[in-house]
């Protein structure tokens, strides 16, 4: 019998039915995801930001702060997923003045036996959020978007790099 082309999906079983995947028999890996996106907001709340003149306080600091504690959360999130002792959790903001544009960026390491692509983009999720939240009363307008994974590592599936 040969194998499907077609990728199948791993966290149903052959009835249908939504499983939690078998992770045991799987050795541990170092695994290591990095997600992006970003929020365009107004001129007025992007230079309130980046002056770190929005009355709520520290934007990027809480955001920051967000990022890492929403990686963490995870398997409270979204069903499914499983627990991991995630080893670290960087969140980075990059300014795009011309646009104004925040981009978010977060990577998330771990040495397990499944990866963190989803700690990764929850991460970047949350960051988002929080900022817009933080900016809503200088502006409501803002968008969030253009959440993905850009590289992951680690696993069988070996290394992926999103190509533009």
């Amino acid at each position: 019998m040969t194998e499907s082309l077609t990728p199948t999906f791993s966290h149903f079983d052959e009835q249908g039915n939504a499983i939690m995947v078998d992770v045991g028999a799987k050795n541990p890996t170092s695994r290591l995801a990095i997600a992006s996106g970003s929020i365009t907001m107004s001129r007025n709340a992007y230079e309130r930001v980046k002056e770190g003149r929005i009355a709520k306080g520290d934007v990027l600091g809480v955001a920051r702060i967000a990022g890492i504690m929403a990686a963490k959360k995870v398997p409270d999130l979204i069903p499914l997923t499983h627990p991991l002792m995630i080893d670290k959790v960087n969140v980075d903001f990059v300014f795009h003045d011309e646009d104004g544009i925040i981009e978010i960026c977060v990577t998330v390491g771990t040495h397990g036996k499944t990866g963190v692509e989803m700690e990764a983009l929850t991460g970047v999720s949350v960051a988002a959020l929080t900022i817009y939240d933080m900016c809503k009363a200088v502006d409501k307008s803002m968008v969030i978007g253009n959440v993905c994974l850009l590289k992951k590592s680690g696993g069988k599936s070996g290394i992926f790099v999103r190509s533009e």
